[in-house]
């Protein structure tokens, strides 16, 4: 199985060829993974809204890949983020038992999408009030540090209308006073919901803020995955020699609408010719074929072995019991074990 297979090595450790096709990996199976929810949400079966992460999977995945659970690494991922969430080693399993109501699922079946995490694993259960997970990573970090733990990095994401609100300004401020290693991973994909950039901020770039906020920036095109790969294992090796908190802004297009329940009908087809409208999946792959990593039968192979495994983690989702109200203690977080360890 892909997910167990690439889970191992440490990805700072592999030769650059080697991390680029793992990476590829991550975004191949979110993509397909997301095709599957979006066929599964216009044919009814999945109750709640589907929150997909086209166009920004290089960027997601290189922010799960680089960071170290052994070293107490904390992940504070968005609705965006499948693809690092499944790099940072979230199971395929809990994400379909998520969107599909199985009580086997880290939400026993009581949110239909997004808001699950392992707290035990540093995966960090998201908020959707956006901005609200920099102040929570921000007071994980501090918290560790006054246990006196050494060593760790939090990352979080955050999307450019994300950027805009109390808590991102809040939580970013604290935590470069504070001076806790954290690493904010922001992607520019122009458009807030349905408002695009001119009307959201008025700087010429986010990441100008960075010194405003005494952090250390850095700007990368989202759909270059050599690029994203570098820039954000700097950002998280620095975060952890000490230096202050780190922003990468990345630029893309959000290929889809904000959810499946949203057709993006306000994107203009002149944004849509921009060159951060390129679609990465299909910039990488075409990478992957031409500098000869892999040839187009072993892609082919890949593809069939990622849609099985999908297929697989649906039909086992499909299949199991609904949440029963009558059997529920309704503990916060649905699965206590996913956050507390037994006495």
């Amino acid at each position: 199985m892909l997910q167990t297979a690439e889970r191992g090595a440490t990805t700072s450790k592999k030769a650059p060829h080697e991390r680029y096709l793992e990476a590829f990996r991550w975004m191949l199976l979110t993509r397909i993974f997301e095709e599957k929810l979006a066929a599964l949400y216009r044919g009814g079966m999945i109750v709640g809204g589907v929150y997909l992460g086209r166009g920004q999977e290089a960027v997601s995945a290189a922010c799960g890949m680089f960071l170290d659970k052994s070293k107490g690494d904390v992940f504070a991922p968005l609705i965006r983020d499948q693809a690092g969430r499944s790099a940072f080693g979230e199971p395929l399993i809990d994400v379909a038992r998520t969107y599909l109501g199985s009580k086997a699922g880290p939400m026993r079946g009581r949110d239909g999408n997004i808001h699950r995490g392992r707290p035990l694993d540093n995966q960090l259960a998201m908020i959707s009030h956006l901005g609200a997970m920099t102040s929570v990573i921000t007071g994980k970090l501090l918290a560790k540090r006054m246990k006196g733990e050494k060593g760790f990095v939090g990352l979080t994401t955050i999307g450019d209308g994300g950027m805009q609100t109390g808590a991102t300004h809040e939580g970013m401020n604290i935590a470069a006073v504070e001076h806790v290693p954290l690493v904010v991973v922001a992607t520019n994909n122009h458009y807030s919901y349905s408002t695009p950039n001119d009307r959201t901020f008025a700087c010429a770039d986010l990441v100008d803020r960075a010194k405003g906020y005494g952090y250390e920036g850095y700007t990368v095109d989202g759909t270059d995955l050599a690029a994203c790969l570098d820039v954000i294992e700097t950002a998280v090796k620095r975060a952890r020699a000490g230096r202050p908190p780190q922003l990468v802004v990345a630029s893309t297009l959000r290929l889809a609408g904000h959810g499946e329940h949203d057709d993006a009908s306000y994107v203009s087809d002149e944004i849509k010719r921009e060159p951060f409208a390129q679609d990465v999946l299909v910039r990488t792959e075409k990478f992957v074929v031409e500098q000869g990593l892999m040839d187009r039968e072993a892609l082919q192979r890949l593809r069939a072995e990622i849609a099985t495994e999908v297929e697989e983690a649906v039909a086992t989702a499909q299949q199991e019991d609904p949440p029963q109200a009558s059997e529920e203690d309704w503990c916060a977080l649905s699965v206590r074990q996913l956050a507390d360890r037994p006495e």
